[in-house]
């Protein structure tokens, strides 16, 4: 069994270098978007980031063997029903509203794992820090919504789409760490790439009629979401997490929404507005309060 550590320099920078690139991946999805409608770009982004986990199950020797015991089909298909509603409303909530406002209200995530903890996890209490840093960030998330951006930009609506699917992605990171211990995590990741890219496709099928333009854009927001997020992100994090203890590595994944805002404003020309400017430090000002 490997020693967690403190963090030192290189943990420190790849777990930076993770950051920037998660804090990229609603800008990768507004992209995105701009050629394929939001549920067919999910099935496309699962397909991709399916056959990334199979090469590295693969290439590891994690695939010898595998099957599926009738105990685990419940928690593969709990988990994969979290993942494709969080995902669907991810898509379709940045579809909505600006890639600035996506990335902001997506990390929020963080928070609302520490509130579903103190009611899901035996032992896991809402401190008095803890409450300090949820309202911190849950003023901020008032901000965001209480001033509307020009016509073309976020949407009310957009906005609260996105605060459900960091809802359900707080819902299916606390599930996550309880079947993990007796579901292999590859099992977990191929169940949610195959049913969810299934599930995708028949919804996409009936309900989107919009073509999807086939341009180099789309091929390297998929490659962002599948090969990137899906595949180098999860390998690295599963690196980082079996070497350092997760209380450093929390206070360098603060940085997301600070990422995401400032590429949205550089690749997506988002406008750095007081409002958002404030909801993204009150973001990350509360993920590191309650982060342990």
């Amino acid at each position: 069994m490997i020693d967690r550590r403190d963090i030192d320099l290189r943990g420190a920078l790849l777990a930076l270098l993770l950051s920037l690139f998660w804090g990229g991946n609603p800008v990768a999805i507004k992209l995105g978007l701009a050629d394929a409608p939001p549920l067919r770009l999910a099935w496309m982004r699962f397909v991709v980031g399916g056959v990334v986990i199979a090469l590295w199950a693969w290439l590891t020797g994690r695939l010898a063997g595998l099957r599926i015991e009738r105990a685990e089909l419940r928690p593969l298909l709990l988990v994969t029903l979290l993942f494709v509603g969080q995902i669907g409303s991810m898509n379709v909530g940045t579809s909505l509203t600006s890639a600035a406002h996506s990335a902001v209200l997506l990390n929020l995530y963080a928070v609302h794992t520490v509130v579903l903890s103190h009611f899901l996890i035996p032992g896991d209490r809402l401190t008095a820090r803890r409450l300090i840093g949820v309202a911190v960030a849950y003023m901020g998330i008032v901000v965001l919504f209480a001033r509307r951006a020009a016509p073309g930009g976020s949407t009310l609506l957009g906005d609260a789409i996105m605060f459900v699917s960091a809802f359900l992605l707080a819902e299916r990171t606390i599930y996550l760490a309880r079947v993990v211990r007796h579901v292999d995590p590859v099992k977990l990741l191929l169940a949610q790439a195959i049913l969810g890219s299934a599930v995708f496709m028949a919804a996409s099928a009936l309900t989107e009629a919009a073509p999807t333009s086939w341009t180099p854009r789309l091929a390297l927001s998929l490659a962002y979401q599948g090969v990137l997020i899906a595949g180098f992100n999860f390998v690295a994090n599963l690196w980082l997490l079996g070497r350092y203890r997760p209380s450093g590595l929390a206070a360098l994944f603060l940085t997301q929404p600070i990422f995401g805002v400032v590429i949205a404003a550089l690749v997506a020309g988002d406008r750095l507005t007081a409002d958002l400017l404030v909801a993204c430090l009150a973001v990350a000002v509360g993920i590191g309060l309650t982060a342990r």
